[in-house]
């Protein structure tokens, strides 16, 4: 029996990897849990190295498996994850919308991203905890917008706390992606080559015509 395609096997269509990084403690471990558990916790468990999620979504009639690697901010680990920016098909940029630093450390996080990861990777800035109250707010939208203006990316405020925007960060990139990886499929697609039948053969009727020295 012949084997069936790998296409055919998937329970998906498209497989998408994410990463999301940004300095430690702006909730990038608690975006991933509000997104693949839709649950919430208020402990802070610093995340050593590398976490793994999946979760597969329906996104314009195609099933999408996001396979979503959530990478550890503290210096130490920085070597670590660098690794993973080269698979990485889109990259969740966060920071903590109550704490200015990690905010200006999104240059520093997108210069990783410049020198380690693909050309063509998808980029979201997102600044999480935006729940809390304005008072505790260090970084307005206004902000936040910019910078994502000045390097060309989509921007998303959310909560993970109240699950303001999660979804929509994620589908918004999943979405992007997902347009990418079709229009490469098209250009990939070998060209149509049409072979021109050759016209029959054509068989004179007419008698040959006799030499002059033949009488």
């Amino acid at each position: 029996m012949a084997a069936t395609p790998t296409r055919a096997r998937a329970d998906y269509d498209y497989l998408v990897k994410l990463l999301l990084i940004g300095d430690s403690g702006v909730g990038k471990s608690c975006i991933l849990l509000r997104f693949c558990e839709d649950s919430f916790t208020t402990s802070f468990i610093t995340t050593i190295g590398i976490d793994l999620k999946i979760r597969t979504i329906e996104l314009d009639g195609k099933r999408i498996k996001l396979q979503i690697w959530d990478t550890a901010g503290q210096e130490r680990f920085r070597t670590i994850t660098t690794a993973y920016y080269r698979g990485a098909m889109g990259i969740l940029l966060v920071y903590d919308v109550t704490d200015e630093s990690s905010f200006n450390n999104i240059r520093n996080w997108i210069r990783n991203i410049e020198q380690h990861a693909s050309d063509s990777v998808d980029t979201i800035l997102v600044g999480n905890k935006a729940d809390m109250d304005e008072s505790k707010r260090a970084v307005p939208t206004s902000r936040g917008q910019a910078l994502a203006n000045e390097y060309g990316v989509k921007f998303f405020e959310t909560s993970a706390k109240t699950n303001h925007n999660v979804n929509e960060v994620f589908f918004s990139i999943a979405r992007d992606i997902k347009k990418r990886l079709a229009e490469s499929e098209i250009r990939a697609e070998p060209p149509t080559i049409k072979i021109k039948k050759p016209d029959p053969v054509k068989i004179s009727t007419a008698e040959p015509q006799k030499s002059a020295c033949c009488r």
